[in-house]
């Protein structure tokens, strides 16, 4: 596809706030729903209005707020769920539906006790009684990951013929591998008459730890939007996190490929995230996490501070975050602690870094981390047996 603009649905208000503990009320909602709007996201998914009166109040209130994102709505394919949706997002300035079912033989014959021409028929309807009240719909086909391709392909012609503008894809389950789900959409690229008429999106969950993959794989095949997370919060084992797609993007310039986020913002708005949904974020969490930049390796450290490239391929600042640590452990070398012993005010040449990396090691493999405390202690007990 000639155009390399991919937009970012987030949808941390809606399948993010489905993690247990992580509830959120109306003012929480529009607080956060701001900040996505001023990161940079194309849509954010403000809830499900008809699953009780407070979410109804949330996406009523973030629709009534929001000026330049566009607000969504999540409904299944019941006429009840549309209109409630529609009623939320009256104040919307740019308003999305976004209403399917699941298309997958297991969904139809376990959940809905149907069969594929059935369906086919229910995603007509409900993409129908959608754009009564928008011209933006989405449809999503719940569990496409394992949905056969060549039925996902005619579900996927009728709901566009019938009026939907963004055809999501769900990995619901979070099954394929990259190259299936890269493969899935491609197979829709060229086996659907008109899905020029339409924003192909990815929707991935983590259940094997290929969400981001995924979704990436989506993109480099044809699709144009990514569904996700801040932190990758949501059911189960969460979704493809925002934060990693948008600067895996920003880093492979040569996928052609460009997002508006405003990747500066994403450390403050994943701890205002993790604060207000009460969810740390892991520490070894990609981008956000509190070890991202962090180095006690000696090996690590020495390249790092010969040249910053050597092992971080984004600038902290970059994304954010504080600067870089150079944290000191058993496994740190004599430049690290040279470093740190100046970071500190301490002058020292190698024969006494030699003689003080030795005192180092008694403490460090007693400690987990050397603190600076430490550190003041072996240097000024070191100075006073250099003076006597």
């Amino acid at each position: 596809m000639a155009n390399g603009k991919v937009f970012i649905f987030d949808t941390t208000l809606r399948d993010g706030e489905q993690v247990p503990g992580c509830k959120l009320n109306t003012k929480e909602k529009l607080e956060l729903a701001l900040q996505l709007e001023d990161l940079g996201v194309d849509i954010i998914e403000a809830g499900f209005p008809i699953s009780s009166p407070g979410d109804f109040e949330s996406v009523s209130q973030i629709a009534k707020n929001i000026k330049n994102a566009t607000v969504c709505g999540l409904s299944r394919a019941v006429q009840k769920d549309i209109e409630v949706a529609a009623a939320a997002l009256k104040y919307a300035v740019r308003p999305r539906i976004h209403t399917g079912i699941g298309t997958s033989d297991l969904h139809i014959k376990a959940k809905f006790n149907s069969t594929q021409d059935e369906i086919l028929q229910r995603a007509i309807q409900c993409v129908r009684w959608a754009r009564n009240f928008t011209d933006d719909v989405e449809f999503y086909a719940e569990d496409a990951g394992r949905t056969d391709n060549a039925y996902l392909a005619r579900v996927i012609e009728a709901v566009i013929k019938a009026g939907a503008t963004t055809v999501n894809i769900p990995d619901t389950t979070g099954y394929c591998l990259p190259y299936q789900y890269g493969q899935k959409i491609a197979y829709l690229v060229n086996n659907v008459p008109n899905i020029d008429k339409a924003v192909i999106s990815c929707h991935c969950h983590n259940d094997l730890g290929l969400a981001t993959a995924n979704s990436i794989a989506g993109v480099i095949a044809g699709a144009r939007q990514i569904e996700c997370t801040i932190n990758g919060l949501g059911e189960r084992a969460g979704n493809t996190s925002l934060e990693e797609v948008a600067m895996i993007i920003k880093q492979h310039k040569d996928l052609g490929l460009f997002t508006t986020i405003k990747s500066e913002q994403l450390n403050p708005i994943s701890r205002l995230v993790s604060d207000t949904m009460r969810m740390p974020v892991q520490p070894n969490k990609a981008i956000v996490g509190s070890n991202a930049f962090s180095h006690s390796s000696g090996i690590h450290q020495d390249g790092f501070l010969k040249d910053a490239q050597t092992y971080e391929i984004i600038a902290p600042e970059e994304v954010g975050a504080d600067s870089s640590k150079i944290v000191l452990t058993a496994r740190s070398g004599r430049s690290a602690l040279a470093y740190r012993f100046q970071k500190l005010g301490f002058q020292f040449d190698r024969n006494d870094v030699d003689v003080l990396y030795n005192e180092f090691l008694k403490v460090a493999d007693i400690k987990k981390e050397v603190e600076d405390t430490d550190l003041e202690t072996i240097a000024k007990e070191y100075r006073k047996v250099a003076a006597a």
